[in-house]
């Protein structure tokens, strides 16, 4: 009797439990193809890395609360960028600081001997802040230090000689990205200094030497520089290009917080940008602090970018409870040129295709209703001098527009659901766009709490949350019905 009575509290606790685990990502507005936490607070994502068909997502994670606070890099992996298990913490606070953002690489050749030629290390290198020092006004409150994994990321050990790049007196000194330079045989790290980027060097990741700035006269300088990420990428003709993202908060070009890039030489010392302009990888107000992922494979060789998807203006209020903030899709970024130089585009990563099923088409002449949430709109325009503009609105009168001419894109969510959480989040956002084909192609990721835009295949981008009271699910045209070439929608699976 004693033994039924166990297995049948022990199948009610499963039960509970499974229910609980249903739950955590039903809540309204928790998204439902982005990534989030299970829990509490998320910035930054971290330490973006991929070993042994896993890609690493470590971010900006406060467990105790769903407001921002002491740091901890949170941890969850993937075999497909799209579908993610949640893992334990990976690395905590100590007496040396709070634990802000970073990279993480594999150290293949065990430079560093933190493990060995049969299991090399996986290293993180990031930001701690002592917060103590902080508080009292003191400078140097920032400073470098490492942490390693020989079990693919599952428990973590830190270095015992941290930090490993001290603090020479500064206010910010932050965010380390670092990155393997084949041609020097050395490590390079970008790290955020106030308004430039610090280029450092190391044989080991164990010790660094300073080696240039950059950041003078270049770009925006709107806000404090944070989260740089050097990388190198080929262009069609074989060509090595250096790329530089550089997040910048506040002065985005719709306000608050966004991420500017720059497209350069790198030799192994000093980067160089092709020139001062300021380029941003969206548009929108709520993709900041991105960087791309390590040891991409050289098979795949892709470079993947994922997002913060929201912005500091607001992120501390936005309306959920469970959790707060999530990430963007994930990105693939790829060069082209156009009459101001190289440009990135960015788009979504292939494997959301598999997510995907065709759904209906849309009737230019009249509104459609879906019957999803989550959906994927993808349009092919004529576009004339009348423009055109499409319309997602909802059964209490909500909606979010875009309006596409020969000199702007137009992403209004004034009458977006939920906004008097920010004065700052009531806007209409606009962008730069020049027509240069005979057609312009849209697509359209709709989730419970985001939208991103992508203007022929990430030439332009926009992300932007909304809080609707009820999702999206009737699609109008506005304006320029007869230039609609093309309107499909495709429903996207909940990734939970």
């Amino acid at each position: 009797m004693r033994l039924f009575s166990i297995i049948i509290l022990f199948a009610v606790l499963s039960a509970c439990n499974h229910q609980v685990v249903e739950n955590r990502f039903n809540e309204k507005h928790r998204p439902q193809f982005h990534f989030s936490p299970p829990s509490q607070w998320t910035n930054d994502p971290n330490g973006m890395v991929y070993l042994d068909g896993e890609y690493h997502l470590f971010y900006q994670h406060y467990p105790d609360s769903n407001v921002w606070g002491p740091m901890h890099w949170g941890h969850a992996i993937s075999t497909d960028l799209i579908h993610w298990e949640h893992l334990p913490i990976a690395i905590y606070p100590d007496s040396l600081g709070w634990i802000f953002s970073g990279s993480a690489v594999i150290d293949h050749n065990n430079t560093s001997g933190l493990g060995s030629e049969k299991n090399p290390p996986m290293v993180a290198i990031y930001t701690y802040h002592n917060h103590v020092m902080h508080d009292a006004g003191q400078n140097g409150f920032q400073y470098q230090g490492i942490a390693y994994s020989l079990d693919k990321g599952r428990t973590w050990a830190k270095y015992e000689k941290n930090p490993v790049l001290p603090n020479p007196g500064l206010w910010d000194f932050r965010d380390p990205k670092v990155v393997w330079h084949e041609a020097s045989q050395r490590w390079i790290m970008a790290l955020a200094i106030t308004d430039h980027v610090g280029i450092y060097s190391s044989k080991d990741l164990l010790s660094w030497e300073y080696e240039s700035d950059f950041g003078e006269g270049a770009g925006s300088h709107n806000g404090v520089w944070e989260c740089p990420d050097l990388f190198p990428l080929t262009d069609d003709e074989g060509n090595e290009i250096w790329g530089l993202l550089v997040s910048v908060n506040a002065g985005g070009p719709n306000g608050g917080s966004a991420t500017q890039y720059f497209l350069g030489e790198f030799d192994g010392e000093t980067y160089t940008s092709f020139d001062t302009l300021t380029r941003w990888i969206d548009y929108g107000c709520d993709n900041y602090a991105g960087v791309t992922y390590s040891d991409i494979p050289a098979e795949d060789g892709r470079r993947i970018f994922i997002g913060w998807m929201s912005n500091w203006d607001y992120a501390n209020q936005v309306p959920t409870e469970v959790w707060r903030n999530a990430m963007t899709l994930p990105r693939t970024l790829t060069l082209t040129k156009n009459e101001n130089g190289y440009i990135f585009h960015n788009k979504p990563v292939d494997e959301l295709k598999k997510s995907e099923a065709y759904a209906q088409s849309i009737e230019a002449e009249e509104a459609i209703e879906l019957n999803d949430s989550l959906y994927h709109i993808q349009l092919e325009i004529e576009l004339e001098e009348e423009g055109f503009l499409l319309e997602l609105s909802n059964a209490s009168n909500e909606n979010v527009t875009f309006e596409l001419n020969d000199t702007l894109f137009l992403f209004d969510r004034t009458n977006s659901g939920i906004t008097d959480f920010s004065e700052k989040f009531d806007k209409l956002h606009t962008a730069p766009y020049s027509k240069n084909s005979e057609n312009v192609k849209m697509d359209i990721y709709v989730d419970l709490s985001s939208i991103e835009v992508f203007i022929n295949d990430g030439e332009l981008v926009l992300t932007d949350l909304v809080f609707p009271t009820t999702p999206y699910q009737k699609v109008s045209i506005i304006k320029g019905q007869k230039h609609l070439k093309k309107g499909d929608v495709y429903s996207i699976q909940t990734i939970w």
